[in-house]
């Protein structure tokens, strides 16, 4: 009995450990998807002045010459309505320079890299709208802006692509246009919305967006990608969290069966424990003993739950389309989630963190019963013997 406990107990932190691994390898290639999606979309680092930036040309040098920056590119964006027969919706165009924006943004790759289908009469809709609204590559559309009860600005484009960014948001409700055009109908006089900046580092967009504001001041105002969609990441780095919380839960189940294994075995070696004691061993040698067991068991747990965490991980799709295949079920579907295979980063801090906390765990279950084993008195535990 005590050996199939200390057998479930090692299965089960090694099954802790491997759903730890899967789990949050599937979260960090999510995430490393959603986050390319948001950049994408939009450029790294923004920056935004009320009424426009009018001097956007001599802003964007300015700005490129700050080592962090690699490259710049106004834009112009606004509502609009895009009228289709009888049919009327809103929209939000975006203005854009093609060469410019590919160097900031990965728009150009989501229309197909064609840039020079983009010009003054042409209009580039987002996958999801050009669906829901029926439409066709080819047709024309009419774009209005309403200034007045008198005064409507109104346009008429030919769609020569569409926009697949990968997010249901931001295909279903964006339209490309070029920045003359966004300038005409918008009636900027030449001003930009805003200028996307490429940054060396992404993941620094931050602390660049402060040293922006710091240098440039009122009236203008810096974005950075992760204000842009601020509550999509907060939510991802707050279920990551979650999942990691509640996986751990499993192997403080397994540790608990450790300590259970432990003390089944202390009782179980009641007689040798008083015999080793009356022969002379020490109560922080007895201690030893069984604390080294506990680790035995735990590190073969670790050892398995690793290897089998980071295994799964590698072959998951292989292993999903195995299951689809023999269930018929669609565990993974592309037309929903806009990825052709499950993404999945494996992040070795995050193992190193996992087998840590793991391994932690594991010592403190093993504690109590080791303690239990040293205090044993030798008289009262062989009395009887």
């Amino acid at each position: 009995m005590i050996s199939l406990a200390g057998s479930v107990s090692v299965m089960g932190i090694a099954l802790g450990i491997a759903s730890l691994i899967v789990v949050l390898s599937i979260m960090n290639g999510f995430d490393s998807e959603i986050r390319e999606k948001i950049i994408g979309t939009y450029a790294h680092t923004i920056v935004y002045a009320e009424g426009g930036i009018s001097d956007s040309e001599e802003l964007a040098a300015q700005l490129e010459a700050i080592p962090e920056v690699l490259n710049a590119a106004g834009f112009v964006t606004g509502q609009a309505i895009l009228k289709n027969g009888a049919s009327v919706t809103g929209v939000l165009l975006k203005g854009i320079d093609p060469e410019k924006e590919s160097e900031v943004t990965q728009v150009i790759q989501y229309i197909g890299g064609e840039k020079d289908g983009l010009n003054d009469e042409t209009i580039i809709m987002g996958g999801e709208l050009l669906k829901s609204e029926n439409l066709l590559v080819g047709d024309t559309i009419e774009i209005m802006i309403p200034y007045s009860k008198l005064d409507m600005q109104k346009i008429k484009l030919k769609i020569v692509g569409t926009f697949n960014s990968g997010r249901y948001d931001y295909d279903s409700n964006i339209a490309i246009i070029s920045l003359n055009t966004a300038h005409k109908i918008f009636r900027t006089k030449g001003a930009v919305t805003g200028i996307g900046l490429r940054v060396k580092d992404e993941m620094n967009a931050d602390a660049v967006k402060k040293k922006l504001q710091s240098m440039l001041k009122y009236p203008y105002i810096v974005r950075s990608w992760m204000d842009l969609d601020k509550n999509l990441v907060a939510a991802l780095a707050m279920e990551k969290k979650m999942m990691f919380i509640v996986l751990t839960l499993i192997i403080m189940i397994a540790c608990f069966n450790i300590a259970g294994s432990l003390i089944m075995l202390v009782m179980e070696k009641t007689k040798d424990v008083g015999i080793l004691k009356a022969l002379g061993a020490n109560s922080r040698g007895i201690s030893l003993i069984f604390l080294f067991e506990g680790m035995i068991i735990g590190v073969m747990g670790v050892l398995l739950g690793g290897s089998l965490g980071i295994l799964v991980a590698k072959k998951i799709n292989i292993i999903s389309n195995f299951i689809e295949q023999i269930t018929g079920f669609t565990l993974f579907p592309s037309d929903v989630y806009y990825f052709t295979e499950i993404p999945v980063e494996i992040n070795v801090p995050d193992i190193v963190w996992i087998i840590a906390v793991a391994s932690t765990l594991i010592f403190i279950s093993a504690v109590y019963p080791a303690r239990k084993a040293a205090k044993m008195d030798p008289v009262v535990a062989i009395r009887y013997e």
